[in-house]
Order: C-alpha cells, then structure tokens, then sequence
C-alpha cells in the first residue's frame, strides 16, 4: 500500500487522518468525516434543488458515492473541495436522469419548508436571498449557484453542466436579472 499524502484542512486537519483511516476501510472514521462535513454537502444540495426532501436524498447519494469513489482521493487538493466537486457532480448526474426520464422540470417544492431548513442550517442567511434563489427556474438557479455562491470560474460550470461558456454567462445574467427583480418587489 502506498502511503496518503496529508495535508492540513482550513484548520481541521483530523480531516485527513479520517479520510486515511475510512480510505482504509475504516467504518466509524467514515461516520465521523459524514458528521463533519454533511451540513455544506446538504446546504450544497439544498441550494441546487431548491427543495429539502430532494437534499436530503441527494445527500445520502452523494456520501454512498463518496465511500465508493474514497479510494481514487489521492491527497492533490483538499479533501473538502473534492466531496464539493462529487457533490456537484452527483447533483447534476440526478437531474439528468430525471431529465431523461420526463419531459418536465420540477420547480422549488415547498418553499416555506425550504427556506425554514435553510434557516436552521445556515442562519447567517439573508433568507429574502435564498427565496428568490429557489424561485429561480432549475436551471438558472444552477449555474448561479455554481457561479457567484460556490465560485467556480464560467469556464468550470460550463464543463460542469456540458455546455458552452457563452451559454453559462447568459444563463448567469438572466438568473442575476430574475434576483434582482425578485428582491425589488
């Protein structure tokens, strides 16, 4: 076996020793990595699918794939910027498949439910903010999220979400046009 690189985490550096240790086929290391790190995997979620039943699943799924996927985490960048990136990853790959199998698209399910768990994740949260980021059609509300609240470059949502930069930029300024006209009223 080949030894992990370990690097410090923004001041957690337990993390890495827990990701060595659950890399290692670890149960309870994995269960405390869960712990420290499903409240921004679920806000992640929360954000994307504008619904809190949705999150939750899809914050189950992402922590399945990432026991599968732990072995391929080789140390290169933190470890919390790879689960966000598998998180992103996963969100996107669900809403494909539910694309696939129907012709609608879901909007924000239960609003007031939403926003009351953001709340109680992130009540920091200007929360006018965040109900017109969920009122945001899916796909607007994506890449806005990816772009001006998670900071990935145009380039990196473009070839997150499969599509053109230029397309990403319009989508970006009509969903910072759809905010701003839902925070004047």
């Amino acid at each position: 076996m080949s030894p992990r690189v370990v690097r410090p985490v923004g001041g957690r550096p337990q993390i890495d020793a827990l990701v060595s240790r659950a890399q290692d086929g670890d149960q309870n290391a994995f269960a405390e990595l869960y712990e420290q790190t499903s409240g921004r995997v679920y806000a992640l979620c929360l954000r994307m699918s504008g619904s809190a039943e949705l999150a939750e699943e899809l914050t189950q799924d992402v922590f399945v794939r990432c026991w599968q996927k732990l072995g391929t985490f080789k140390g290169n960048s933190r470890f919390t910027t790879w689960l966000h990136r598998l998180t992103v990853n996963v969100v996107l790959q669900k809403r494909r498949k539910w694309k696939r199998s129907s012709d609608r698209e879901a909007g924000p399910d239960g609003l007031e439910r939403y926003v009351s768990q953001t709340r109680d994740v992130m009540p920091e949260t200007m929360i006018d903010l965040e109900r017109a980021i969920a009122a945001l059609p899916q796909g607007a509300r994506e890449v806005l999220v990816l772009r001006d609240i998670e900071g990935y470059r145009y380039t990196d949502v473009a070839e997150i979400k499969g599509v053109a930069v230029g397309t990403v930029k319009a989508q970006v300024h009509r969903a910072r046009k759809l905010i701003r006209k839902a925070m004047e009223q």
